[in-house]
């Protein structure tokens, strides 16, 4: 039971890392890609590169937004 234990904490760990919030916007990207290729909405094409241009911007947002919020403490810290 401890491998197990282990191994799922590796997963975890490897997946989810250090922002959950990168790893829950791919999800929900690649779950859109996928309902878009299911649906046989668009070219196969168009959804590759939809599917692309948005995990980008998914990873850029969540650098972004760790920035600001490093930037926020700073200052913070900086008044007290």
């Amino acid at each position: 039971m401890r491998h197990v234990r282990a191994f799922g904490r590796f997963w975890f760990d490897f997946v989810i890392g250090d922002d959950w919030r990168i790893a829950a916007g791919v999800a929900a990207v690649l779950g859109v890609g996928a309902l878009l290729v299911r649906l046989d909405v668009l070219d196969e094409t168009a959804v590759v590169l939809l599917v692309g241009g948005a995990l980008v911007g998914v990873v850029v947002a969540s650098v972004v937004a760790g920035g600001i919020a490093a930037a926020r403490d700073a200052r913070a810290q900086d008044r007290s």
